[in-house]
């Protein structure tokens, strides 16, 4: 079988389709990946075909807005050339790679295109989330989202009504343009982007125990498990050894958005502040959040799962993958969420007891300080490491014998 992956985001978008596609590629299948170019080296050094969709996602990557420094929507005219420029790359990218191939697989919400395309060609495509608010239901509201310029803040709590809106924002953003390449390849129009991309029946790869689907009766969405790719990296020795001098230290990371100039100061007297020792991820961008002490250490890209195990608290963004790993590795988290589907992981993350949800936004000296606190609790760690063992592994394995299985 020939498979198509596609997908537009940051690491934790891209790294569960390559955990998916390097499961197949073992058992023998043919495999590519369309994702943004900030990652060719990596998938390629794995063995993996690559197709670059459009820029690379760094140069969008925003900062965490603070008191001082609010973040800046951007206007109408702004949205509707990224809306335009990001559907035309991907149809143009899509209809190039798929030649030749049985299957579309297409994660994230920004999937526009990966659908008409699999139309065009006659093959079957599928969509799947990586967190179950992602996916519409009456059990749950969409992840919260700025407003487009001029669209006021949503005023009701109804669940229908919010997703209601969702789809019409979708259709405001991309309609026009997807209907205009649908024509162009000969396809109908459609009236509703968003159902189209996920379809009526998607996959959610997401952990039964972390992120169960509301609604257990609902056979429509099939709940794989997370996509985890497996790791078996070394820690280096600068780190290996950090780890070894002394009490197990508190990891401090957010992931591709960039930290407050504030973050390093904030995070090192957290840890300080409870006599604890500090790693800090350095992320996409913030090198210099702390300079390396006998206390801290700065850190670059890593083997979580060889990491995680070995510290007594993970302060993260609130990422699929992320809360994955930490859940895992059995050890206390707290989540300073910042946008999308964050907001939910923090939550499931307080309401299962293995960590605390911090508010969002930039966290202060005295709210980290707290929250880290409340979460080195041993009733915390002690749930922490109970839900570890509930968390499974086999995400990858039981959605690709259900992608090659005979229809």
């Amino acid at each position: 079988m020939r498979v198509l992956f596609s997908t537009i985001g940051s690491r934790g978008d891209v790294q569960p389709v390559v955990a998916l596609a390097s499961h197949l590629k073992a058992l023998g299948h043919e495999v590519r990946v369309c994702a943004p170019p900030d990652f060719r080296e990596w998938i390629e050094g794995l063995g993996i075909p690559m197709t670059s969709v459009g820029p690379e996602v760094r140069r969008f990557a925003v900062s965490r807005p603070t008191a001082t420094k609010p973040q800046n929507p951007l206007t109408a005219e702004q949205r509707r050339q990224m809306a335009e420029a990001t559907v035309a790359t991907q149809f143009e990218t899509l209809t190039s790679a798929a030649q030749g191939c049985d299957v579309i697989v297409a994660a994230t919400t920004l999937q526009v295109a990966a659908r008409s395309v699999a139309e065009k060609f006659g093959i079957p495509y599928v969509f799947a989330a990586y967190s179950p608010v992602v996916l519409p239901s009456p059990h749950h509201a969409p992840p919260p989202l700025p407003p487009l310029p001029g669209q006021a803040p949503p005023t009701t709590n109804d669940n229908g009504e919010l997703w209601a809106q969702d789809a019409a924002r979708f259709n405001e953003l991309f309609g026009a343009a997807v209907n205009a390449r649908r024509a162009s390849l000969g396809l109908s129009e459609i009236s509703d982007v968003r159902s189209h991309m996920m379809t009526d029946q998607p996959w959610l790869a997401a952990d039964r125990a972390l992120g169960p689907w509301p609604d257990v009766t609902d056979r429509r969405v099939f709940q794989t498990g997370a996509w985890i790719l497996p790791d078996e990296r070394p820690l280096s020795r600068d780190l290996d050894s950090f780890l070894e001098g002394g009490d197990p230290p508190i990891y401090f990371g957010l992931g591709s958005t960039r930290a407050p100039e504030e973050a390093g100061p904030v995070m090192l007297h957290a840890a300080r502040a409870l006599g604890r020792r500090a790693i800090v991820s350095q992320g996409w961008f913030d090198d210099s959040l702390v300079q390396n002490d006998s206390d801290c250490l700065s850190i670059g890209e890593v083997n979580v799962h060889a990491l995680f195990s070995r510290l007594a608290a993970v302060v993260h963004h609130g990422g699929a993958g992320t809360t994955t790993a930490a859940a895992l590795a059995g050890v206390p988290q707290v989540v300073i969420p910042y946008h999308y589907d964050q907001h939910y992981w923090a939550q499931r993350v307080h309401t299962l007891g293995i960590g605390i949800a911090h508010a969002a936004g930039a966290p202060t000296r005295g709210s980290l300080a707290s929250a880290l606190a409340q979460s080195l609790r041993p009733e915390v760690a002690a749930r922490a490491r109970t839900v570890a063992g509930t968390v499974c592994r086999n995400g990858t394995k039981v959605a690709a014998e259900r992608l090659v299985a005979p229809a």
